[in-house]
């Protein structure tokens, strides 16, 4: 007989057992449009957010097509490629003026390569760490060195990875210590890792408190961070955080077809709004904290983490 689901164990990023709800009802199921009903609790101690464990989607299913076909995408990297490009970018401009050049390059939940190809012809070497192994051919074809964890990848590269990239990924894992302490030991002594997350400060979650949730909320979502719920977890692993950045990658058209549609419209304009009131939008929210995303700047540190 096999066990029951514990929703909310003892938390993976502090071990304690001090958990609240802060969110029940529908969250998203993949795709925008399909839903599944849910509870999401916060840690008292470290502030992390968890979905209920019998909501998530199973973390054997990111080494198969499950995962991939529920957000109807595929493996074939091509499409993959196609939209991963753009964000490829917001970890560039992150990790700037760090040169990649000659460098020992690892990304940890790299899909299908997207942003390994911006940086191949300037590092020297480039490790693409992922556990879906129908991406496994297309990137040993490219000349990547692929490992399906950071564990296998440690067998060859512990401590001699300069830059470990990790982009929208810890949400997904069953443990984020572990997945943080995997970045640690691939680190290089001087090395750096940039490691992004969406951020549950979202200025979303405060304008549409009834409405957002739902979509910010998901199954293949385990944790939600804000900026010091991240910082004590990478503190944890044994990592020094240099600074956690919050970065917003739409324009103010997104927020307010939310406000208006209550659904997304990425990148939809909305005339006569342009470039110069989005960068002003845009400024404000990561000076508030109130940007969608947070990019975790961290280096290997000499103490090692704690329990």
């Amino acid at each position: 007989m096999s066990n029951p689901v514990v929703d909310f164990p003892p938390c993976a990023v502090c071990g304690t057992d001090s958990w609240s709800t802060v969110y029940e009802g529908p969250i998203r199921d993949g795709a925008f449009g399909a839903w599944r009903e849910a509870r999401v609790c916060r840690c008292g101690t470290c502030g992390v957010d968890r979905v209920a464990e019998r909501a998530c989607l199973p973390i054997e299913s990111y080494e198969t097509v499950e995962y991939r076909h529920l957000l109807k995408q595929d493996h074939d990297a091509a499409h993959h490629n196609a939209a991963h490009d753009e964000l490829a970018r917001f970890t560039l401009d992150t990790l700037w003026p760090t040169s990649l050049r000659g460098k020992t390059v690892a990304d940890l939940g790299c899909g299908g390569g997207a942003l390994l190809d911006h940086v191949r012809g300037l590092a020297s070497k480039i490790v693409a760490i992922d556990p879906a192994e129908p991406f496994a051919p297309s990137l040993k074809s490219r000349g990547y060195a692929w490992f399906p964890s950071a564990a296998a990848a440690a067998k060859d590269y512990a401590g001699k990875v300069d830059i470990v990239l990790s982009t929208q990924v810890i949400e997904h894992v069953d443990d984020p210590q572990v997945f943080l302490r995997g970045i640690a030991s691939l680190l290089a002594p001087d090395g750096v890792a940039v490691v992004s997350t969406p951020n549950r400060r979202d200025i979303l979650m405060e304008l549409l408190p009834d409405t957002f949730p739902p979509f910010f909320y998901r199954t293949q979502h385990r944790w939600a961070f804000d900026a010091a719920s991240l910082s004590h977890a990478a503190l944890r692993a044994g990592l020094r955080v240099d600074q956690v950045r919050h970065v917003h990658r739409y324009g103010l058209a997104n927020t307010l077809h939310w406000l208006k549609e209550s659904k997304p419209r990425g990148r939809h304009p909305m005339l006569p709004l342009d470039e110069a009131i989005d960068k002003h939008w845009q400024a404000w929210l990561e000076a508030t904290g109130r940007a969608d995303n947070l990019y975790l700047i961290a280096r290997r540190s000499d103490h090692g983490g704690y329990q």
